[in-house]
């Protein structure tokens, strides 16, 4: 088999290493300074600050850095007032942690198809789950900004208003997508709604291994998930360490649970985050290498893209009529040929438990089912070659040509 070429790889360097030796030397390792640090810098960005686009002009938003985005978006759930018995809107085409958080509250999920031709929620969609829905029930809408590509947030708040939903936008692509929005001029992904949640997982935009933030402006649900993140506990290891005159004291306020982000991490992420518009750069280069060679190739139709897109994946949609190979067939020969690919992603109405749970059909999401049964997610990563990238476009080529006709 050919040498393989990831799907996805960190692109990390000297800097971000002198970064993680300097917290191993420091004898500090949990969250700490680094933490509080990461925190302010990202919220910076964010807002307009350092590197960053001119963002949301209400404010500096509030951060709150934890061990994975699946954490931020149970805590910012939580924190919203989810509980028993109320509904929450997303959609199927996401991966499983978006739903999983929702039942921990024991909530409920209510899946809702995507747009056609793409790969985010369908306003219409969810304006019609929601008049079927018992009145007062539904209490929240998780849009997911996927690929890096943001949602329709402007339709999206609009329904949630009328409805009275709190809005938890699922921002794990997102980094660092821009908005044109008709109240923020611009702002980025995940800083519209109640609360944006932000993952640093291995294969994101900015990467810490694992990792993720909550984005937030409203103080209570800030409070509420700084509380939670770390046992229910009022006062931080770290605030408790630089305390001289009680530093063993605490007060358990609540049950809360393990979701900090330990200084190493937040040590890689403070680099990385000095880098994103390198690495955005990069992304949207190797981007548009793909968008060239298949553009005008009726066996492909080029991933929805914009000038907020932060290129994090690029989903690659067969044409099935075109071919004479099922997506699932031509996926497996890119592997046989050391292509690392991936599938964004599974609908979750799919997933044995969602579907006995609430008695899904795949009927009900022909969209979603169009996206899952026809996209393959090529390797598009910082640090990719332009002879990788090449080498990937002609065995996808090869193949379409190889396979060429219908079924």
């Amino acid at each position: 088999m050919p040498e393989l070429i990831p799907f996805a790889r960190p692109f990390l360097g000297k800097e971000e290493e002198d970064a993680v030796l300097a917290v191993l030397r420091s004898g500090w390792l949990t969250t700490g300074n680094e933490c509080l640090e990461f925190e302010r810098e990202f919220g910076e960005f964010i807002k307009g600050g350092g590197e960053g686009p001119v963002g949301s002009p209400k404010g500096l938003p509030l951060c709150i850095a934890v061990n994975s985005a699946t954490s931020g978006l149970h805590l910012a759930l939580e924190a919203s007032g989810l509980g028993p018995g109320d509904l929450v809107l997303l959609p199927s085409l996401t991966f499983a942690a978006c739903a999983a958080v929702i039942r921990h509250l024991g909530a409920e999920a209510v899946f809702v198809d995507v747009s056609k031709g793409g790969y985010l929620i369908d306003p219409a969609c969810l304006e019609r789950a929601l008049q079927k829905l018992e009145k007062g029930r539904a209490k929240a809408v998780m849009p997911v900004h996927y690929g890096g590509l943001p949602c329709d947030m402007d339709a999206i708040m609009d329904i949630a208003r009328r409805h009275g939903l709190k809005v938890i936008e699922d921002a794990a692509h997102a980094f660092p997508s821009i908005i044109e929005g008709k109240e923020d001029a611009r702002a980025f992904a995940g800083t519209i709604g109640d609360a944006g949640v932000f993952s640093f997982y291995a294969t994101k935009t900015l990467s810490t291994g694992e990792g993720g933030m909550v984005v937030t402006r409203d103080g209570e649900i800030a409070e509420r998930v700084r509380l939670m993140r770390s046992h229910g506990i009022d006062r931080s290891v770290w605030d408790r360490y630089t305390d001289t005159r009680a530093p063993w004291h605490y007060q358990v306020l609540t049950a809360g649970y393990k979701y900090n982000m330990p200084d190493i991490l937040c040590a890689l992420g403070r680099v990385q985050l000095r880098r994103a518009g390198e690495l955005l750069a990069l992304r949207r280069e190797l981007a548009g290498l793909y968008d060239q060679a298949f553009a005008g190739d009726g066996h492909f139709i080029l991933p929805p893209t914009g000038p907020a897109d932060a290129r994090h994946l690029y989903p690659l949609r067969l044409v099935p009529e075109s071919l004479s190979i099922s997506r699932d067939d031509f996926a497996r020969k890119l592997q046989e040929q050391g292509i690392g690919i991936s599938v964004h992603f599974i609908p979750l109405h799919t997933m044995p438990y969602y579907r006995e749970r609430y008695s899904l059909k795949d009927s009900d999401f022909p969209q979603t089912m169009a996206a899952y049964s026809q996209s393959i997610s090529l390797p598009l990563w910082p640090g990719m070659s332009r002879d990788q990238i090449e080498r990937v476009i002609t065995v996808v080529k090869n193949l379409s040509c190889e396979y060429n006709g219908s079924h």
